[in-house]
């Protein structure tokens, strides 16, 4: 011992020693670890940008009781009691979380419940809180239509009196501070502008780079100020200008737009969209919601009837009712048909409006982003599990209800999706700045992984590179980037790879998705399969489907079929340096069970004949953008 502690202060002699020399330490001829160099995104973050608490009034008021605290708590993986009663937590926390509550009378339950001084000095608050008083279900329900018919009226009888809402900002401002742990855990701030209160969901989520001191500068804006999405944008600029903050704002998925969503007019102004207009749209919104708990947004079998994967979890009612889509509004709902309008536009306007990444999250409304199938906890309370037994059968019906006028916030809902976001670390800032580049994919669910990158020069031994990222950004682009033509007109050559969710389904297939502008006008899209797990690949096809092991009785499933890593390399055989065109990329899993064939399990009910009993869960990246030389 003696010997240890002499050895221990002679150590400590010697290491004082050295650092009392004058001389600054020698930099090393070149550096040992090749990490302190490195810069390239390296790590993928899994969340959800789309979620709603107590504090929106169609949640609060439709009986949540969870606030941001609660829904924060739960991203991260903590056990949560849900409204209804039932002990609920993820699978794995999520890696960030934007509550993004409505703008529109923010706080309007809690400020009901709470008594709030200034919501009793109106007489509309007044009105409202003795409707909703008896704390009932139907008390709220009650409420919750009055407040609606209100918003449908287009007055706000609380403007005159912003108190209510800057209480309620500055209670969600605290709670994603709180909870933000830089390189741990991302707490946004954000909240929804909640466009267009008919229906024809317009809606924006508005995410802050920034923390509460500069976000507490604001008030959101809300529908009631800004009736169009320019005047959006334009209070965007004002914020940044006060602030030095940075903003961005996602539009929700347009498969409810009844034809609005990427409109080649203005919203009010109903005038052709100019180059200022699409400048201002990309600057401002650089990310699309495509697919989320109300249905995907990527294709529709009507405008891709090439596409035997293109009808997934459509939802074809107008708005929010059960009246059926008419032909002439899919154009302007889906992405696909969005991105290949985007390069006729680029080409009249000079700037493509409709040059967005992709973003998939829930829209839940009930606190929990509950993504996963087995663990889908449904739009709102009053459709969540119940751990009261004497609700329990009621539940059960309700979720799988057959009746046409509830059954899209039911048994037609989806449990997706997820935002997936290639960065550096897991901190506000980079993750905002991967969004603000596009560098982000959207999935359904699943947390499968993928990564794609163009260039001229890869080939196909580049797939199995042990530095695979770091080849790919030196050599070419990554998703949502832009691929400079090429001096020799050469075609465009992916390297692609797929890693299926370690908790989660074999991988299906990995498709590449081309639009294109042609010559004479018009638009095309075709679709490429470039890796199939488990068969061959015959001219740009799987050679035979993947099959399907689901077993409905027991909702279960094995992963005896697919692969659970699939790379592909492609160049594009039909490519023109002419014309403009995007690629993304297309991976699906194999069936797994829907929640639906879950929940029939959970509750010991029959599947409704018309609800399928599986579903392919998948992920899409945002496009790379080839535009020719001028």
């Amino acid at each position: 011992m003696k010997m240890l502690a002499a050895l221990s202060v002679s150590s400590l002699a010697l290491a004082g020693a050295l650092h009392a020399q004058d001389t600054p330490p020698v930099a090393p001829a070149a550096e040992y670890s090749p990490y302190p160099s490195q810069d390239f995104p390296n790590q993928v973050f899994f969340g959800d940008t789309h979620l709603h608490t107590s504090f929106s009034a169609d949640s609060g008021l439709n009986g949540n009781l969870l606030g941001p605290n609660e829904a924060y708590r739960f991203a991260k993986g903590e056990t949560v009691v849900s409204t209804t009663g039932q002990n609920a937590r993820l699978n794995r926390p999520l890696d960030f979380l934007v509550v993004a509550d409505h703008a529109e009378n923010l706080g309007l339950p809690v400020a009901i419940e709470e008594a709030n001084e200034d919501l009793l000095a109106t007489e509309w608050g007044r009105e409202i809180y003795e409707i909703a008083k008896p704390g009932t279900f139907e008390a709220r329900r009650d409420a919750q239509n009055f407040w609606a018919t209100m918003r449908q009226t287009g007055v706000n009888e609380l403007a005159d009196n912003q108190d209510i809402s800057m209480t309620m900002w500055q209670r969600v401002t605290d709670a994603a501070d709180r909870h933000n742990i830089p390189g741990a855990f991302t707490a946004f701030i954000g909240f929804e502008y909640t466009l267009d209160p008919s229906g024809n969901n317009l809606h924006r989520v508005v995410v802050f780079k920034d923390d509460k001191e500069k976000a507490d500068q604001i008030v959101p804006v809300s529908v009631y100020e800004a009736p169009d999405p320019e005047d959006l944008w334009d209070w965007m600029a004002s914020y940044e200008d006060l602030t030095g903050g940075q903003l961005l704002a996602i539009p929700h998925n347009g498969n409810l737009s009844n034809g609005l969503m990427f409109s080649e007019t203005g919203l009010t102004s109903v005038e052709p969209i100019d180059a200022s207009y699409a400048e201002r749209r990309m600057r401002w919104e650089p990310l699309y919601e495509i697919t989320q708990m109300k249905g995907d947004g990527e294709a529709h079998p009507f405008l891709s009837p090439d596409d035997e994967f293109a009808d997934f979890e459509t939802w074809d009612g107008g708005s929010f009712g059960i009246e059926p889509k008419t032909p002439e509004m899919l154009p302007n709902e889906y992405a696909r048909t969005a991105l290949m309008r985007g390069l006729l536009l680029e080409e009249k306007l000079g700037t493509n409006p409709f040059k967005f990444g992709v973003i998939g999250s829930t829209d839940s409304h009930t606190s929990l982003s509950t993504a996963e199938e087995n663990n889908f906890f449904g739009k709102f309370p009053a459709v969540e599990p119940t751990a009261d037994p004497i609700r329990f059968d009621e539940a059960a019906t309700a979720r799988l209800a057959e009746d046409d006028a509830q059954k899209n916030f039911t048994r037609n809902s989806s449990a997706g999706g997820l935002a997936a976001v290639w960065a550096r670390e897991n901190t506000r800032e980079a993750i905002f700045d991967a969004m603000r580049r596009k560098e982000v994919f959207a999935t359904t669910g699943s947390r499968l992984r993928t990564r794609v990158f163009a260039g001229f020069d890869f080939t196909e031994e580049d797939l199995r590179r042990s530095d695979f990222g770091q080849h790919g950004y030196q050599n070419g682009v990554p998703m949502g980037g832009d691929l400079q033509p090429d001096a020799d007109g050469r075609a465009p050559r992916f390297l692609v790879r797929a890693l299926r969710d370690p908790d989660g389904a074999n991988l299906d297939r990995v498709q590449i998705v081309k639009g294109w502008h042609n010559a004479d006008g018009t638009t095309s899209e075709r679709i490429y399969d470039i890796a199939c797990g488990g068969r061959a690949l015959v001219a740009a096809k799987c050679s035979a489907p993947v099959g399907n092991t689901v077993d409905v009785a027991n909702a279960s499933y094995t992963n005896e079929i697919g692969q659970a890593i699939l790379g592909g390399f492609w160049q594009d055989p039909e490519f023109d340096p002419a014309q403009s065109a995007f690629y993304y990329v297309r991976v699906l899993e194999i069936p797994t069970p829907r929640w639906t064939t879950y929940d029939a399990k959970f509750f010991g009910v029959e599947i409704p004949e018309d609800v399928p009993t599986s579903i392919q869960e998948r992920a899409y990246t945002s496009p790379i953008w080839y535009t020719p030389a001028n």
